[in-house]
């Protein structure tokens, strides 16, 4: 049986190699252990804090500053949630005696010494606020950043004091545009210990961030890319403006959906997330927001706001946090039409169903719709070797933990270190200007052999197994407070939900149904109406019957 070797003192001789290493395929055993690299120590185990003080808004002023709104309240339509949901913004929205703050910092003045960190740690009432801070880098995440929130995360989900805890970027450009990869690579170059380090520390990040006790709120107000999706996909809750820009773009760099992307995109509606996985497809402002990935919709005009309402707040419980989110999404635009529904839905489903990317390669080029001709054009571009690795990733994800997810991600990361295409394609895509076209190796999918990958990506070990900072597990996605996933809306069109009944039910009850359920949240009735034309079929008495397969 294969163990593991024990962790080295770092020498040269142990680092990763230079760029002039063969593809992985070809590497013996032995060479593996050039991975090993020392493990910093792990953080004690979170404590679980004991929160009974009810919801209540304090005495003081309001403190909200005075931002523009188009929101137009003789407009909104005539519902209780609507019209709370109007009498709050007219609150936030007022002019009143509170300060007012100004600054780049979304409305928050920031001292120099502020402006020159990489994270900004910042105390208000009941809130906890992480802001990256590398404006000109897109917020890209790296090493000293992982270093500087890690800590402090553990210590306010240990505080009493600390209610909810809100990471967000400066400015509205980009919430955090992915790991920092043209640092990594420089860092490979150098045969730095920090390589690995990185991947090591990120992923016990997103794990934490997974497993908090106290509520985390992360605004994805511009570019959500890798890293980035890493910080914020794995939170309860997840707020996307009209700037977010959600993509898994790794394929297209040599690597693959890493920051446990094999647990949530396994998890995404039919297989719309091994289309993204695979195709490194962007996805924009309510976009976001319909595909499950944030779990309110919030114009970036009205933030500020909503972090000082979070602020007041006395309790972590979830429900009060998700109603006070709700008191400032976006109304619903009724032309409003999210581009991977109906017939570009069905051909997802149909399509990324396979097995091996042969088979999904085939079913492209039997697919008509112009839709199919371009995903399969975008394949193409992309590492032979990194599309083979991430379908394996994703299916094997839909049945792990996202303890064994991010353990199966950093045994897979240790091997696309020492093979060329993610060199290879950071280098060609984002440090030579103008880009260049990678030269992946091997260059096409005939020369890859699936069990081959199998073998050396997933059954061979790596010299490394990641540590977790907290033994906490999940099996499912925290979804509570998004739009309903396609397989809770399947669960109550076949009556495996308590209550709904022996009868079934048809288009309007399911419809009402979801509209108490999630209590008039914007967005459900299109998103439950759009599935049930794609999913159902009538019978007897206008009762639905659930359709399976895709087609």
């Amino acid at each position: 049986e294969h163990k593991p070797p024990q962790v080295p003192n770092i020498t040269s001789s142990n680092l990763i190699q230079p760029s002039t290493d063969p593809p992985l395929s070809f590497l013996p055993p032995s060479q593996m252990h050039r991975l090993q690299m020392f493990r910093p120590s792990n953080a004690a185990a979170l404590l679980r804090r004991n929160i009974t003080s009810l919801p209540m808004r304090r005495s003081t002023p309001h403190t909200a500053a005075a931002l523009s709104t188009t929101t137009n309240l003789s407009q909104i339509s005539n519902t209780r949630v609507a019209a709370q949901r109007a009498q709050a913004l007219a609150r936030w929205f007022t002019v009143g005696n509170g300060r007012a703050k100004m600054s780049t910092l979304h409305g928050t003045a920031a001292s120099t010494e502020e402006q020159q960190a990489d994270v900004i740690q910042r105390k208000h009432l009941g809130s906890r606020t992480f802001i990256l801070n590398r404006p000109l880098r897109l917020n890209s995440l790296n090493l000293s950043m992982i270093r500087n929130i890690t800590p402090q995360l553990q210590a306010w989900d240990k505080s009493d004091l600390a209610k909810v805890i809100i990471i967000k970027g400066t400015g509205h450009r980009a919430f955090c545009a992915g790991g920092d990869v043209r640092e990594i690579i420089k860092l490979l170059d150098e045969r730095a210990p920090e390589t690995l380090e990185f991947f090591e520390e990120e992923y016990q990040l997103n794990h934490l961030i997974a497993t908090l006790d106290t509520p985390l709120v992360a605004i994805m107000d511009g570019v959500t890319m890798g890293g980035g999706v890493g910080l914020s996909v794995h939170a309860p809750f997840r707020i996307a403006t009209e700037n977010t820009v959600f993509a898994m773009p790794e394929t297209a760099i040599g690597l693959f959906p890493d920051v446990g992307g094999s647990f949530f995109l396994s998890r995404m509606d039919g297989e719309v997330g091994t289309y993204l996985a695979l195709t490194g497809e962007k996805l924009k402002g309510s976009d976001v927001f319909h595909a499950g990935i944030a779990t309110h919709y919030v114009p970036s005009s009205r933030l500020q706001a909503l972090e000082d309402r979070l602020a007041e707040l006395e309790t972590s419980d979830n429900e009060v946090i998700n109603m006070a989110i709700e008191e400032f999404v976006g109304e619903f635009d009724p032309h409003y039409k999210y581009p991977l529904s109906g017939n570009v839905r069905r051909s997802i489903d149909r399509c990324f169903r396979g097995d091996t990317i042969g088979e999904i390669v085939e079913a492209l080029k039997e697919d008509k719709f112009e839709w199919a001709k371009v995903t399969l054009e975008t394949l193409m571009k992309m590492s032979p070797t990194s599309l083979t690795v991430t379908l394996q990733q994703i299916r094997k994800g839909a049945d792990m933990t996202i303890s064994a997810c991010f353990r199966m991600e950093f045994n897979l990361v240790q091997k696309f270190l020492v093979s060329p295409d993610f060199r290879e394609g950071v280098t060609s895509l984002l440090v030579n200007k103008p880009a260049t076209t990678p030269t992946w190796n091997p260059p096409t999918l005939s020369e890859i052999s699936d069990t081959d990958v199998l073998n050396s990506y997933f059954f061979a070990p790596s010299p490394n197994e990641l540590s977790l900072l907290t033994s906490k597990d999940l099996s499912t996605l925290h979804s509570r407070y998004a739009l309903p996933t396609e397989k809770d809306i399947e669960r109550v069109v076949t009556g495996e939900v308590k209550g709904v009944g022996i009868y079934a039910l048809s288009k309007d009850q399911v419809v009402e149904w979801f509209s108490r359920d999630r209590r008039g949240k914007q967005g459900v009735r299109e998103k439950v109406v759009e599935v049930l034309e794609r999913r159902t079929t009538i019978i007897d008495a206008d009762g639905l019957k659930w359709i399976y397969g895709t087609g």
